[in-house]
């Protein structure tokens, strides 16, 4: 059935078929830490999170992939967000996290130091992404959100998986 169309645009904050306008709308983010950053990533990319057990290298694999880890009997590619982010290693694979996204039709598991919390932030908290941030953080970073305790950038997943 089709919807009679409005025949202005919808004031602030205006109810508009059962949602708030999109000025007001609402991200919920799953964040974690990388390097002792907080990132984030849209709740409705993340499949799961579990803890890297044991990788198998994956020869020929661009310098970000990690190699092969088990998901309950599923073969998933492991990043490391590290290396995406131009950022050192830090010690074993042992116990670190991986956030399970899926990318074209495969399960990746983006390996993070720390996972932290999801998050309802407003849209009236989201910033375009500083022009001074590192460029390796820049070509992944959708925006920032502004917080009480500094800023906390969205990751842009589909660029974090355009492996090189």
């Amino acid at each position: 059935m089709m919807q009679p169309a409005a025949a202005a645009a919808p004031a602030s904050g205006a109810i508009v078929a059962g949602r708030v306008a999109e000025k007001h709308a609402e991200a919920r983010l799953f964040t974690f830490f990388v390097d002792g950053a907080r990132f984030a990533l849209p709740v409705a990319r993340v499949q799961t999170v579990f803890r890297i057990e044991r990788v198998t290298p994956a020869p020929f694999a661009p310098a970000a992939v990690l190699g092969l880890v088990n998901l309950r009997g599923k073969i998933v590619t492991a990043v490391s967000l590290r290396r995406r982010l131009g950022l050192d290693e830090a010690g074993g694979l042992a116990g670190a996290y991986a956030i399970c996204v899926e990318n074209g039709g495969e399960s990746v598991g983006l390996v993070v130091d720390e996972v932290g919390d999801v998050l309802r932030l407003s849209a009236d908290q989201r910033l375009p992404p500083p022009p001074h941030i590192a460029p390796e953080r820049a070509a992944v970073t959708t925006c920032v959100y502004r917080l009480d305790e500094g800023m906390l950038p969205l990751l842009d997943a589909d660029t974090l998986l355009t492996l090189e």
